[in-house]
């Protein structure tokens, strides 16, 4: 099943969710901002006191990830995009 929406449609939709994380993400000094979306893939980069995190990882795939599930379409794929490579998204 493909997502019914365009990148730019998701645009909206992933803002309002991310806006439903990051309270949770700041309690730990971290943050987590959207750098795009290419063919319905969400790239996001994980910020503050979550970069280098041994639970980032998990943060993405448990709290990002699901919630964009939850609230846009099941088959969301969310990256966490490595600082210094917003430029290169094709080459994650």
């Amino acid at each position: 099943m493909a997502i019914p929406f365009s990148d730019e449609d998701l645009k909206p939709a992933v803002n309002n969710s991310l806006a439903k994380i990051k309270p949770a993400l700041a309690l730990d000094g971290g943050g987590i901002e959207l750098i795009d979306i290419i063919d319905g893939i969400v790239y996001v980069q994980l910020q503050g006191g979550c970069v280098g995190c041994s639970s980032s990882g998990q943060t993405l795939k448990y709290t990002v990830e699901r919630q964009l599930k939850i609230d846009i379409h099941p088959e969301l794929t969310v990256v966490n995009v490595p600082h210094g490579m917003e430029n290169k998204l094709d080459q994650l």
